[in-house]
């Protein structure tokens, strides 16, 4: 492990090395090889092609190569599940974050939604993006120090406002990098919906196109936010936002059927009495002509019925009476009626395909979000534009299966809508989805309602929402604290975004006293304030792992190590002896990862542990 963030070039070569083997020569791309493997689907330098392009863009890609030696630290949990829970709230900066989750979640991702900025001027994000820079670049840079040395993300936190020569191409360059790491994480069959109005929407389209591919493109969505009509509108009041979505692989996902409402069953009923249970009927008759189709019906009654006039009946005569044997045409009470066809209950689809128009009377809208802001928080709305959890259900039902352990990523929480909408859908269908909610700590204007309530930042707020969300579950449905999570998860685990707990070789170094402090990093990598939990995390997230993994301690003499047994894999970060080498060799994992410094004059120790791994089948790694 060299304690980085996955490669993101690296990752690409080698899916094109898995693709085309034969254009690699000697360890290089052989683009004339490749161009004419693909023929005419490659491009000529000079040639004009159809796309989206914007000042700073191939700046914005160079964002999706870097590498973070950044990490997660577990916050101090107040949650009486944190240890059960598989929900995770991660506070920092979501480019950053979305880096480190790189290895753990690549491909594990069901569904992601985002409530992005909407670049309306007066929005606030960071940019440009750049977690990794030393203090010395950055004063060059910025003209501001750092007492650690690394730049400090709040200071990057800037308006963007109309008047800004780059407007747009600010927003697309803060959106370019977190999609494209977005959809790495996402599942082949995955699904992203994206919230955006009418400042950034032809842009964002373009952007997913590019990203996603245009053949990936679903359908955009038009949701009623508003009722009221704003009279002091310029020109028209707008009353709608819109949800882009795109698949990960179109030909891989199929929306779920949203559930059947009492209205739409109250359609049917049994006046008949029919042993197969309540119906509706449906029109027989359709314009396209045919003239074997144009018969005439004698009703029950003796009256005589044509179709209409320019029309035929949708069956043959042959197949209208084999209908009417098996009682499946309906001629009114009297039975002089118009035939009309029988469509049963028991029949239909169980549930409705999902519309392009969503309106508020059916997912809510931002009146109904600030009230559920409002309930939470003592009659308090924190947010101007939440969205309702309403409108998150309806996503989570058409993008989710209630019996699948589906991952919920939303990397711009906010309020932590997602996150509410989550627990509330399994609570309800009993489902045991999961989420990952993402919130840079925003700093709070001091004079504002939430700073005064105690709170300091945005992501302070998202997650006082989610435990007050929990609470309120809990209470109105008698869960405790040693509730089996297995089956359904009311609890969530909170992290923060650190920097290493170790410290890294750096090779650009000219000072003498430099490089010699440098070689602390062979006898001591571990930096004064890390703490073995932490270190800990970070070496579950390097080595690829789920922040939820299990992780059993043991104890060795005046030792201990960490067992992963998902994995079967073994930390040791503190008092590696005798007794921890026998009872690691005894648990026989397939590998274990184990401190440099532990070792620590006294080779023969380490000597015989790599001989009795060896033997034991042990892949061992020290770092």
């Amino acid at each position: 492990m060299d304690g980085l963030s996955l490669d993101i070039a690296e990752d690409k070569i080698q899916q094109l090395k898995n693709l085309f083997p034969e254009v690699f020569k000697e360890a290089k791309i052989d683009f004339k090889q490749l161009r004419a493997i693909l023929g005419d689907f490659v491009a000529t330098p000079t040639e004009e092609r159809y796309g989206i392009s914007w000042a700073g863009k191939y700046e914005a890609f160079k964002e999706i190569q870097k590498q973070t030696y950044a990490t997660l630290s577990p916050i101090d949990p107040k949650d009486e599940n944190w240890n059960n829970s598989e929900n995770i709230f991660i506070e920092g900066e979501n480019l950053e974050v979305l880096r480190i989750l790189q290895k753990s979640y690549y491909g594990k991702v069901k569904m992601i939604y985002i409530d992005p900025p909407y670049n309306t001027g007066n929005d606030t994000f960071v940019y440009p993006d750049d977690f990794t820079e030393r203090q010395t670049e950055y004063r060059q840079r910025a003209g501001i120090t750092n007492d650690s040395g690394f730049l400090n993300k709040q200071d990057l936190i800037k308006k963007n406002t109309k008047e800004n020569g780059h407007f747009h191409s600010a927003w697309l360059s803060m959106m370019y990098p977190r999609l494209y790491l977005a959809k790495n994480l996402l599942k082949e069959d995955g699904v992203i919906f994206i919230s955006i109005d009418d400042n950034e929407q032809t842009n964002l389209k373009l952007l997913m196109d590019e990203i996603f591919g245009g053949e990936n493109f679903i359908t955009n969505i038009i949701w009623e936010k508003n009722f009221s009509p704003k009279n002091d509108s310029k020109y028209l009041s707008e009353n709608h936002d819109f949800i882009l979505i795109y698949c990960k692989n179109k030909e891989m996902w199929r929306p779920s059927l949203l559930p059947r409402s009492d209205e739409a069953n109250a359609r049917y009923s049994n006046p008949d009495n029919d042993e197969r249970g309540n119906w509706t009927s449906g029109d027989l008759s359709v314009k396209t002509y045919s003239e074997y189709y144009d018969y005439s019906i004698i009703t029950p009654s003796g009256r005589i019925v044509n179709p209409p006039k320019g029309s035929c009946w949708r069956i043959s005569k042959e197949k209208f009476s084999e209908l009417i044997k098996d009682n499946r045409i309906w001629f009114g009470d009297k039975g002089e009626n118009t035939p009309r066809l029988k469509r049963f209950l028991s029949e239909v689809k169980d549930g409705i395909t999902p519309l392009t128009i969503w309106k508020r009377t059916e997912v809510g809208d931002n009146q109904d979000a600030k009230r559920e802001i409002r309930e939470i928080f003592n009659d308090v709305s924190y947010f101007d534009t939440p969205k309702p959890t309403r409108l998150i259900k309806r996503i989570l039902q058409i993008s989710t299966n209630k019996d699948d352990n589906h991952i919920i990523l939303d990397f711009f929480a906010g309020s932590c809508t997602t996150a509410h909408a989550v627990l509330e859908l399994n609570k309800e269908d009993g489902g045991n989805r999961k989420f990952i909610c993402v919130q840079m700590p925003e700093k709070l204007e001091e004079k504002s309602e939430a700073y005064q309530a105690g709170y300091r930042n945005i992501a302070d707020i998202g997650k006082a929402r989610i435990e007050k969300v929990i609470e309120n579950i809990r209470n109105a449905n008698n869960i405790t604290p040693d509730f089996d999570s297995s089956k359904q998860d009311f609890g969530f685990r909170s992290f923060q975004l650190q920097h290493s707990n170790f410290r890294q070789w750096q090779t650009d170094l000219k000072d003498k006293g430099q490089i010699l402090n440098q070689l602390e990093v062979f006898t001591n990598p571990i930096l004064d304030n890390a703490t073995l939990e932490n270190m800990l995390i970070e070496l579950v997230l390097k080595s690829g792992f789920p922040l939820t993994t299990t992780i059993i301690t043991h104890q060795a003499g005046e030792g201990q190590f960490y067992y992963l047994p998902e994995y079967k894999i073994c930390i040791a970060l503190a008092g590696f002896g005798n007794d921890t080498r026998l009872k690691i060799r005894n648990l026989q994992p397939l590998q274990a990862i184990i401190l440099n410094n532990l070792f620590y004059n006294n080779d023969e120790l380490m000597a015989n542990t790599q001989l009795e791994f060896k033997d034991a089948g042990i892949k061992l790694t020290v770092i």
